[in-house]
């Protein structure tokens, strides 16, 4: 059958529309730049609509002291000193700028009585300084970025799948894909590319991210296309994901029913925080009540189904279902679990990249000219711990800056050379992958990859594990050289499924190898055979298929952020 081909031109091409991608959407449009958002989930259920805790911004409506310089020095102390200073600055300067923004596009934040916005403590913050909507934030955002969006009239396409970024010259001029439902396919001409299409922690088998979202594509984009990655091996697991239906495994429960006085037990009704953080408790840090709950299930004191106990019961029905309404629902819904009376099993959950595309911290620009990464897509802000609430301001910070940044590279091209040997090798890769009929499927591998990943690089890592699991990746990868796709009548998801199988190989792979080149205890990043943190290795880890992973420098703190780099106090606040 003849496969049609729709061709189409634009100055910025945003790949990616979750919070990242339709905020530089926004800045696109408001200046008048031709842009266009294509993403493969439908806009309103994008990863950012997930998003509880809130958004930080040093805004001192609760605490006057606040300034972003001290947000800077808890998000630089937090992140294990791995955060580029620049970076932080950036966020943290631009934060109260970015809740303006929200509020200009109608946001509707949580206020005290005199109209102030609130903000509430969240995690390693010496103020507070995470403002919010309910328990829903990420979602209201989203909701409030579409709608925006929609009065700006910016084309938005759903349910288009990028499988490759068009590159000629080191310089990117577009991308190409398909239409996952009808097979469309797509070759779509843009002066720059936004890339802003998530992380890789659907490579793990529990994970906070949906079936087929967050399997590494922006990696693998990025990477074909000539760009690297940084620290792809600082991957957040959140402490507490529950373990069934199998489908749903890795669902969050909110941090919010530690908050609210929830206990943690190992099989033998042990509350077992005591060994690991006698002072804070179920309070303590997300790496540490992560580890905890792993070493438990590791040394054989976890559940059958290899998990803890958070036990609400003893909480008031009336605060379990003002405070925590999100959790009871989603366990009554997903077991018929009614937590005001039984305990849930839950185990940790891989949750944030930390790493991501290598970018420069000023405007997000990749190796490859006219390609930018932003959101969970990129790095340099969080190091080897992120603080919560800062994704989500990360996002309006860069997708103001990075749109500003490409609108100003369109204009400065004369002229743009293309290239249809890249254009016809985009479309082979395709028609390559529809004529496969090997006997391996597509699925099975993607879950070969999980349990390797799962099983040798998870919260504990060791030499020997990520040695195995390099030689188990490398099976599955000559695996995949059999691969059979099939198309049918509900559309072309198999295709999909396997580009995310690529990528997902690709991503395992760099975080394998970086996880295996840092010989050290850092913050997310526990190597049992390094159990201390090394001065040598305060680097970023940087990654290509070509060069493996090299050693990158971080440029010195500036003094006036240094010298309000101090232990925050936890007491009484839920650390992040």
């Amino acid at each position: 059958m003849a496969i049609s081909e729709r061709r189409i031109s634009t100055m910025v091409l945003v790949i990616g529309t979750g919070g990242a991608g339709l905020r530089a959407a926004i800045e696109l449009a408001e200046a008048g730049v031709d842009v266009l958002a294509v993403g493969k989930r439908p806009k309103e259920d994008a990863h950012t609509a997930l998003a509880a805790g809130g958004i930080n911004a040093a805004l001192a409506t609760m605490d006057p002291e606040d300034s972003w310089q001290q947000h800077a020095a808890d998000t630089l102390k937090e992140s294990y000193l791995l955060a580029d200073p620049r970076t932080a600055q950036i966020v943290t300067e631009g934060a109260a700028r970015g809740i303006d923004d929200l509020e200009r596009y109608g946001m509707a934040f949580a206020r005290e009585n005199d109209g102030r916005i609130s903000q509430r403590f969240f995690g390693a913050h010496k103020f507070r300084r995470t403002a919010f909507a309910g328990d829903y934030t990420g979602l209201e955002i989203q909701r409030t970025l579409i709608r925006r969006a929609d009065q700006l009239d910016i084309p938005v396409l759903d349910g288009v799948y990028i499988t490759r970024l068009l590159v000629h010259d080191g310089a990117v001029f577009g991308a190409y894909g398909f239409d996952l439902t009808d097979g469309t396919r797509y070759l779509i001409h843009a002066d720059s590319v936004i890339l802003a299409a998530g992380g890789h922690t659907r490579i793990w088998r529990r994970t906070s991210s949906r079936r087929d979202e967050n399997t590494g594509d922006s990696f693998r984009l990025a990477v074909e296309a000539g760009a690297r990655l940084r620290d792809p091996e600082l991957v957040q697991f959140h402490p507490s994901g529950i373990i069934e239906p199998e489908n749903a495994a890795g669902t969050l429960v909110s941090e919010a029913a530690r908050g609210e006085g929830g206990i943690l037990r190992n099989a033998l009704g042990e509350r077992f925080m005591s060994r690991y953080d006698p002072e804070r408790m179920e309070l303590s840090t997300r790496d540490r009540v992560a580890l905890a709950s792993y070493t438990e299930i590791k040394e054989g004191r976890g559940t059958a189904n290899g998990g803890v106990w958070l036990d609400v019961s003893h909480i008031p029905r009336q605060t379990i279902m003002t405070r925590l309404p999100r959790v009871y629902q989603t366990l009554l819904d997903l077991q018929m679990l009614d937590i005001t009376r039984d305990p849930i099993e839950i185990a940790p959950t891989a949750h944030y990249s930390m790493g991501g595309v290598w970018v420069s911290p000023e405007d997000h620009s990749t190796d490859v000219r006219g390609l930018y990464a932003i959101g969970e897509a990129s790095s340099g802000l969080h190091g080897a711990n992120r603080l919560g609430g800062n994704s989500l301001i990360e996002l309006l910070v860069f997708g103001r800056i990075t749109g500003q940044a490409a609108a100003a590279y369109s204009e400065s091209l004369t002229a743009q050379p293309r290239s249809a040997s890249a254009i016809a090798e985009a479309r082979a890769e395709i028609d390559d992958l529809l004529a496969a009929d090997g006997p391996e499927n597509v699925r099975a591998l993607q879950r070969a990859i999980r349990n390797t990943m799962t099983e040798h690089a998870g919260v504990v890592r060791d030499e020997a594990g990520l040695l195995a699991g390099l030689a188990e990746l490398s099976a599955i990868e000559k695996r995949m050289e059999d691969v059979g796709v099939h198309p049918d009548i509900a559309g072309f998801q198999d295709l999909a499924h396997a580009f995310d199988l690529k990528s997902a190989a690709l991503a395992a792979r760099a975080t394998l190898e970086a996880a295996l080149e840092r010989r050290e205890t850092r913050g997310c990043h526990n190597r049992s055979d390094f159990p201390d943190m090394d001065p040598a290795l305060q680097v970023n880890l940087v990654w290509s298929p070509t060069t493996g992973v090299t050693h990158e420098s971080i440029p010195p703190i500036p003094d006036e952020i240094a010298a309000l780099m101090e232990d925050v106090s936890t007491e009484g606040k839920l650390v992040e």
